[in-house]
């Protein structure tokens, strides 16, 4: 195959393997071949071409051939330390915002459980985006699996209004009435399940669909895309996309923001509805009318989204 091929020759020519028009004779010619064919260590070609900023581009080439680990060092797209640290952070605020959102439930009577709850959902949701890419699409995890900067910064700005909102609401105005008729308690139950359900959801959705799915939409067909159309795909067209949509204004019913719900809905329908126009128009492309026909038997079950 040509990749292969190409490595060889990148390695061959960096080693110094030039053939030498001249026949090598003496002592000094032997050593002068012998330290031509010496393999320079890719640490070593590495230090080289730091202190040499305007060493050949060809270089770096060779130096992704040489070390093809190079992509799980730290500051690159694979990074284990990158991982690392961020399971670690992940972990501790989750069992931050569990433990407290059960200590203020059970011990006291503050309504401010609902900002450990935000905690602890963002910080499931997060690590299930890795560790269900990792699991299920191996090749395609790395350090932006996370989706902690997607969409950056609007993602983090809408979290901190949300934060914001709740804890002005609950320090400032504890007995506000927000939801109409005194239904506030079961609102918020029904915004919990919706949490759960959301979050179920895309997490079974992105399992099923393995080497399939990807979280930047693809314009071109890759090698084991398939149509998947069963299991929770027979339900909903969009799984991932419903689950995050309802598992947002799930957490937002429960922490009885008003203002960011309204604004979480009108912001991820906007979102969700161009983004699925766009990954469909080249989900046609790729699968032509058994796309055409699944489209037209199975719905997004996001409202105003057929």
């Amino acid at each position: 195959m040509g990749e292969p091929k190409r490595a060889t020759l990148h390695t061959t020519e960096l080693n110094g393997q030039v053939p030498s028009p001249r026949k090598a004779t003496g002592r000094s010619s032997t050593t002068s071949s012998t330290n031509s064919q010496r393999k320079i260590h890719p640490v070593e070609r590495a230090k080289t071409t730091e202190e040499d900023p305007k060493a050949d581009s060809e270089n770096d080439s060779a130096l992704a051939y040489n070390n093809p680990d190079r992509l799980y060092y730290p500051r690159q797209p694979k990074s284990l330390a990158g991982i690392a640290v961020r399971s670690f952070c992940l972990g501790i605020a989750l069992t931050i915002g569990i433990s407290s959102t059960l200590y203020i439930l059970l011990f006291t009577s503050s309504p401010l459980w609902r900002l450990p709850f935000f905690l602890a959902s963002l910080s499931t949701f997060h690590f299930l985006e890795f560790w269900t890419t990792a699991a299920y699409n191996t090749r395609a995890a790395e350090v932006s699996s996370f989706l902690l900067t997607a969409n950056w910064p609007g993602y983090a700005i809408a979290h901190c209004f949300a934060t914001l909102e709740c804890l002005v609401t609950n320090v400032f105005f504890p007995n506000a009435q927000w939801a109409p008729f005194h239904i506030g308690k079961l609102v918020c139950v029904a915004g919990f399940a919706l949490t759960v359900i959301g979050q179920t959801v895309r997490t079974v959705a992105m399992c099923q669909a393995g080497p399939s799915f990807n979280h930047l939409v693809q314009h071109q067909r890759n090698a084991g895309h398939v149509l998947v159309t069963s299991g929770i795909y027979a339900a909903f067209r969009h799984p991932s996309y419903f689950g995050f949509f309802w598992w947002a204004l799930g957490t937002q019913l429960t922490m009885g923001n008003v203002v960011s719900f309204v604004g979480y809905a009108a912001v991820l329908w906007k979102f969700f509805s161009g983004r699925i126009k766009v990954e469909e128009e080249a989900l046609v492309r790729f699968f032509g009318e058994e796309y055409v026909d699944y489209r037209r038997r199975v719905g997004t079950k996001i409202p105003f989204v057929p």
